[in-house]
């Protein structure tokens, strides 16, 4: 079986409150890139193993999520061994997702390999303790997220249509080292409210909680937003944690000065 866990963007991001579990609260509204995906496959096996193809994972591999994944329905549902084959593409630390996906179609590629007929509701549950992102990728439709990630609301929004250019400068964000820049607070309005007004409306008001801190001690994270913004896009941001910054355009531009880019296309 031959899955493609694809990549996502995060169009603003407010961190909102620290939890008393060590979370935090957070509002954004989740949007897939499914141009730009990983490879996945699995088949049957008389032990389980895992390869890795592509973009290298220096990790043992029962910490891979995919690993995890089997492992979490296994202790449930007492499935077989399979092989596992991971052709990595979209890049670590990139505020993209890619590991979250992978681990959410792994487990939507069990239920169907083995024909477990678990619900969507549950398969999000499932997700959710191998990580914050997971559950997203269950249903893998836009959605405004809040609570750690794992409470959806269903949107409008559809940038079908607008032109994406994402561009990842190679440094590794670290995601702890991100919240520890970030001062959590409430705002009077919430990003829903923002996002759901005319996309040349957000510049400067649909942002990034993580950007100030990240751009302070990654600048060129910050020249890249600034390039897209010279190129013309209607609106750019960094996704996540950082690295990838994207930028929306309302058509293919011209010219694109970041060097980095690592996918561009249509929405």
């Amino acid at each position: 079986m031959l899955t493609f866990p694809n990549a996502k963007i995060n169009i603003g991001l407010r961190i909102t409150e620290k939890r008393p579990d060590g979370y935090h609260n957070l509002e954004s509204l989740f949007y897939p890139i499914k141009g730009l995906y990983d490879c996945l496959e699995i088949g049957e096996a008389k032990e389980l193993t895992f390869e890795n193809t592509g973009v290298y994972i220096d990790a043992p591999m029962e910490k891979n999520l995919c690993v995890k994944a089997w492992q979490l329905m296994n202790e449930y549902y007492a499935i077989a061994p399979i092989r596992i084959h991971l052709h990595k593409v979209i890049p670590f630390g990139a505020g993209l997702g890619g590991g979250s996906a992978d681990a959410a179609f792994m487990l939507t590629a069990l239920n169907n390999f083995f024909n477990l007929r678990i619900p969507i509701d549950e398969l999000e549950k499932l997700a959710l303790q191998l990580g914050s992102d997971c559950p997203f990728f269950i249903q893998n439709q836009p959605k405004f997220v809040a609570g750690r990630g794992e409470i959806f609301t269903p949107t409008s929004i559809d940038l079908t249509g607008y032109y994406i250019v994402l561009s990842n400068p190679h440094i590794h964000v670290s995601t702890a080292q991100a919240y520890a820049g970030v001062r959590p607070y409430k705002r009077d309005t919430l990003l829903f409210q923002e996002i759901n007004s005319n996309i040349r409306n957000w510049q400067g008001v649909v942002e990034n909680d993580f950007e100030p801190s990240v751009f302070a001690l990654h600048p060129t994270i910050e020249t890249l937003k600034k390039e897209m913004y010279v190129a013309g896009a209607v609106y750019a941001a960094m996704s996540g944690s950082g690295s990838t910054v994207y930028g929306i355009f309302e058509q293919k531009p011209e010219k694109i000065i970041c060097n980095n880019v690592i996918w561009e296309g249509n929405l």
